[in-house]
């Protein structure tokens, strides 16, 4: 019985370092290779929602739509290490006051973790795992990349994964195309994007985009954002 237990806890050692050196490799040939599928695409798929997607590169997303997503969900995406402290320290405090309304501090970079490694959830688990990943993508891939990953994989719509499939879906353009407006729009239905819908208009979006506008100006010229947006490096003023 003794040595039973030696092989099984040998065998279990080597799976560990196997599953370890397997996700390391994995994570660095992100960096430049798109995701194949996540399970999050393959949930929406057999729930019935479907699965609309076209992954592009950075120079065919407009950087309107990078700024769209940072206006709208981490607007400290280039300044932080990953993890936006305050805006956790305050969703803990909000959580303990209204424990049946939870309140989330995702920074883009960790919804990245999340979207493309694991599973949707709230169990400590899964958060364990997304820091681990989330300081990972980090060290390895950079804003940028980070940034052309989200635009890629995040769900924008029932069954609608990443800004390709949201523009060619709800506007009949490329990515590349995406005016400020239309940015906006598909940005402001992430906190929910199989309830709220781009089209039809749903009330939280349509009451939710102008924001996103204004602080798409507020955002306008700063060099650190300026500096991951994908496209031309630059902002459109057009709208």
């Amino acid at each position: 019985m003794k040595h039973f237990f030696s092989r099984v806890w040998q065998f279990l050692k080597r799976l560990f370092l196997i599953l370890l050196i397997a996700q390391f490799v994995y994570i660095i040939v992100l960096k430049w290779v798109n995701p194949p599928v996540t399970i999050t695409q393959i949930g929406s798929l057999l729930s019935g929602n479907g699965l609309k997607r076209d992954y592009v590169d950075a120079e065919h997303i407009a950087s309107n739509a990078g700024l769209a997503v940072i206006a709208s969900e981490d607007q400290l995406f280039p300044d932080h290490n990953g993890f936006d402290w305050k805006s956790i320290q305050k969703a803990i405090e909000k959580n303990k006051k209204k424990q049946n309304r939870i309140r989330g501090a995702s920074t883009i970079s960790q919804q990245v973790a999340k979207n493309v490694f694991l599973w949707q959830g709230r169990d400590w688990l899964r958060k364990g795992l997304e820091v681990y990943f989330t300081f990972m993508i980090e060290l390895i891939w950079g804003k940028e990349r980070i940034l052309e990953v989200y635009l890629n994989v995040a769900e924008m719509g029932k069954g609608i994964f990443g800004i390709e499939a949201a523009a060619q879906n709800y506007f009949k353009k490329p990515a590349a195309k995406l005016s400020r407006t239309e940015a906006a729009m598909i940005a402001a239905c992430l906190p929910n994007p199989v309830q709220f819908s781009v089209k039809p208009i749903s009330r939280f979006v349509a009451a939710r985009y102008p924001w996103i506008l204004i602080q798409m100006s507020n955002l306008d010229g700063d060099p650190d954002i300026i500096k991951v947006l994908p496209g031309k490096k630059k902002v459109s003023p057009s709208k």
